[in-house]
């Protein structure tokens, strides 16, 4: 069962929307997106019933996928989010689209942006991003393919 808590430690930001053990303590060893899963992660017994019923558990909510995609742009750009366009479960995973802050402009009206999306695991390890579009900051959707 999903639980929501506030903690004071170091991964609070993360472990808020974790699926988390009552039981299961924060400590330095800790993967940031393990769900509490027993240790030994060698034994198959739960992920084949639930290939066999054809969905998967994810260890990262929404909320949480989009903020570990923000951190996985900022680290691979060397540039600052705006924030999360969309996030959307995949079949093993999430597709996250981030809008990133391309070249800033004074007035900031004429900032150049991009959308990057991202292709995540379910527990939140990257396997690709791209830049998909780029547009000048106010200017709305016109419909156009870019």
């Amino acid at each position: 069962m999903p639980v929501s808590r506030r903690t004071h430690d170091k991964h609070a930001d993360v472990s808020d929307d974790l699926y988390e053990d009552e039981e299961a303590p924060l400590d330095e060893e800790d993967d940031a997106f393990d769900e509490g899963e027993d240790e030994d992660e060698d034994v198959p017994a739960e992920d084949e019933e639930e290939e066999a019923s054809g969905t998967r558990p994810r260890a990262l909510s929404a909320v949480t996928a989009g903020r570990v995609g923000i951190r996985h742009i900022a680290e691979l750009t060397g540039r600052e989010a705006e924030g999360v366009v969309f996030v959307q479960p995949e079949q093993d995973g999430w597709r996250v689209g981030i809008e990133v802050v391309e070249d800033r402009r004074v007035p900031s009206s004429g900032d150049i942006l991009a959308l990057y999306e991202i292709d995540m695991d379910r527990r939140g390890d990257l396997l690709s991003y791209r830049r998909t579009r780029r547009y000048k900051r106010g200017r709305g959707d016109d419909g156009e393919a870019h």
